[in-house]
């Protein structure tokens, strides 16, 4: 049996497919982002899913596409935790972008954008992916991401520049005092997440004024930092995949217009693409 995963911060998409590369079943796990897990914390997880259980040891390939594997010290802890539980399996692991590329890739090269709980960027000329600048990931970085359009939020709420209508709104919302909110960026595993997870109130006043300002900006930034260093954005489409992405489109194709950059096709879950390249290039 074959597994393909994609994985973010916040989840995994797994597709199984049977040495005939038919569809078995479709499975969920956390995201297994190694900065924020362990090789421990990975095989556990698997361990809890009732649908890998029983044929743990049936699989022969495993292509996992992960967040924060773009090094090999990352790439070697999702590995030792995939490894103890894919015991008789061959092991393809790399970047989340790579899967992205693959997911987005329609026959002639493009940059690929991810704007998903983080955020990431590359060209990609059907074979070879090339970054042209790295990945700060959810502190210095992931511009236009989950992450920081709950930290813009959350910063226009405690230094009050947020309007008292949606202030209001925010408190009744989550009632969340600084110092919680420091436990469980500073003290807490998955930082990311959890700032990532206060888009659900950007998403639900998304026509406020003050909101689209903040998610503007948001866009505008990722532009700046991970798309304008690129020459080829100039006469490439943008292709893009991620919740965010999904979501904001309209305002990615605003802000886009505005450098004269020309967005392609957006892509929400991309596991579907992903599988279907590995088909049609990748699994012999």
């Amino acid at each position: 049996m074959i597994a393909i995963a994609d994985s973010g911060s916040t989840k995994t998409d797994w597709v199984i497919l049977d040495s005939n590369l038919n569809e078995v079943f479709r499975t969920n796990t956390i995201g297994f982002n190694p900065y924020f897990v362990t090789a421990n914390d990975i095989t556990a997880e698997l361990q809890k899913n009732k649908d890998f259980v029983p044929i743990a040891n049936k699989f022969t390939k495993v292509f996992f596409y992960g967040a924060g594997t773009s090094s090999q010290a990352m790439h070697e802890i999702v590995k030792n935790g995939l490894n103890k539980f894919f015991i008789n399996a061959e092991f393809t692991i790399d970047h989340d972008l790579l899967a992205a590329c693959y997911a987005t890739y329609m026959g002639k090269p493009a940059m690929v954008c991810i704007l998903g709980t983080g955020s990431n960027s590359c060209y990609f000329d059907g074979v070879n992916m090339r970054e042209e600048t790295k990945s700060l990931a959810y502190i210095l970085g992931d511009e236009g991401s989950g992450n920081d359009l709950g930290k813009r939020v959350l910063r226009a709420f405690y230094t009050k520049k947020m309007p008292s209508h949606l202030a209001k709104a925010f408190d009744n919302c989550y009632n969340l005092s600084v110092e919680e909110l420091n436990k469980n960026v500073y003290l807490k595993q998955f930082a990311n997440t959890y700032l990532a997870s206060f888009n659900t109130f950007v998403v639900e006043h998304k026509n406020d004024p003050f909101i689209q300002k903040i998610i503007y900006d948001a866009m505008s930034s990722f532009i700046e930092y991970q798309i304008l260093p690129y020459e080829e954005a100039r006469h490439s489409e943008l292709n893009f995949i991620g919740s965010i992405a999904h979501i904001y489109e309209d305002i990615i194709r605003a802000v886009a217009a505005e450098y004269h950059l020309t967005v392609g096709h957006i892509i929400r879950k991309p596991i579907d693409n992903v599988v279907d390249y590995h088909k049609k290039y990748l699994i012999k």
